[in-house]
């Protein structure tokens, strides 16, 4: 006698409902991503070619590789969709460590390779990695952990604020070694808003950075390459031929582009007249080859991903993916206005690279990766259940 198998009940909804639960990502998001990848591919060949085919002897040089990188990062997004983000809290630990491994490696002699001064990179064969930029990643993994976990407890000072702390300046230790500033400050910007997030004192915040204010100065200070940048950045023009050239020649690259742009392919500073035109400086030539209308695209694309990266750690199912989809975001936004805003001039020059659009394989794989955990979280989206602190139901709130 065959006996009947009883069908299985389908998942609660998140509004009490039976029924099944279909999964698909925010198509809002993908598209803005899937837009700066390919706006990246573009301008990275515009922006390269010329420099490529006298340096390599191959026009397409980099194109290739930023082309390889993006399928890596492709593959990456994929997985993290598939997996899900939650496993990324099991990984928290190891992750981290990693990190800590790499950026201790990059400094080893005969290990690390110094590039334009600074030892930031790991030559393995067939592939660069930059320590600096999976560090970033696995901080954000790391604090949403953390601070889920001690959500009960983030306010006190001995638990929920000084490890955090103590943890951040050991990396920003490894950072400033290489040296790279402007991951350094990252990291601490990612660290406080993570922090005020999660309901952490303010006056524990604001403490800190009034702590932090002598060291950052005596960083700058003692150092005459900063020192530079500074004086660089407050009168591009008046060193215009020598420590402010670099400031220049992207002020005349976005100026010249007009309303609607040179035409793609036709930017002149390219020429071997902008320095990393395709790296730190590509957002100059797309201003330069697609005018402030390419320039407000960007911009627009960029506020899309923070837009649409918020509202899904808002609607988070639980208290680790909120932190991971807010730090996430921030990560991606905050290193795409600080990169625009040296191109404009707006702030000393840093070493971020604009994310999806810079050439750099290890940046783009991990803006890709990131953007496929908030896409993850987009799918699985419902209503906070524990929403913890005050300040993350305030969000919600607002959100909904």
């Amino acid at each position: 006698m065959r006996t009947r198998r009883t069908p299985a009940p389908s998942p609660a909804l998140p509004d009490g409902r039976s029924g099944p639960v279909r999964l698909a990502v925010d198509p809002v998001l993908l598209g803005a991503v899937v837009a700066l990848v390919s706006l990246g591919l573009v301008m990275v060949y515009s922006a390269s070619a010329v420099t490529a085919a006298e340096k390599q002897g191959n026009g397409f040089y980099f194109l290739e590789r930023q082309l390889l990188a993006a399928g890596v990062g492709l593959v990456a997004m994929a997985t993290a969709v598939r997996v899900g983000y939650r496993r990324l809290a099991r990984l928290a630990y190891p992750m981290l460590l990693l990190s800590i491994v790499l950026l201790v490696m990059v400094l080893v002699p005969g290990v690390g390779t110094v590039v334009g001064g600074a030892r930031r990179w790991l030559r393995l064969p067939g592939l660069s990695l930059q320590p600096a930029e999976i560090a970033k990643f696995t901080w954000v993994v790391y604090l949403a952990y953390s601070l889920a976990k001690k959500r009960e407890k983030v306010a006190t000072f001995s638990i929920g604020f000084l490890p955090h702390l103590l943890l951040a300046g050991l990396l920003v230790v490894l950072c400033m070694a290489e040296p790279d500033f402007g991951s350094s400050v990252e990291l601490l910007v990612l660290l406080f808003i993570l922090l005020f997030a999660a309901g952490t004192r303010l006056s524990y915040l604001v403490g800190s950075v009034l702590l932090a204010m002598p060291l950052a100065y005596g960083a700058i200070a003692h150092s005459p390459y900063r020192l530079k940048r500074i004086t660089a950045f407050l009168d591009p023009w008046a060193h215009r031929h020598d420590i402010g050239y670099q400031v220049a020649q992207s002020l005349i690259s976005v100026g010249s582009g007009g309303f609607f742009g040179l035409g793609l392919g036709e930017s002149r500073q390219k020429l071997f007249f902008l320095p990393e035109a395709h790296t730190d400086f590509i957002f100059s030539i797309i201003g330069e080859e697609l005018g402030l209308l390419g320039a407000v695209a960007t911009i627009v694309l960029y506020g899309i991903v923070v837009w649409r990266g918020t509202r899904a750690a808002l609607r988070a199912s639980e208290t680790f993916g909120t932190y991971l989809g807010l730090g996430l975001t921030a990560m991606l936004g905050f290193q795409a206005a600080v990169n625009m805003s040296v191109a404009m001039g707006m702030l000393p020059t840093k070493g971020l690279t604009l994310p999806f659009i810079s050439y750099g394989g290890c940046s783009l794989v991990i803006s890709m990766a990131a953007a496929g955990v908030l896409l993850s979280l987009s799918a699985s989206s419902a209503p906070l259940r524990n929403p913890g602190p005050s300040r993350v139901r305030r969000m919600q709130e607002a959100a909904a």
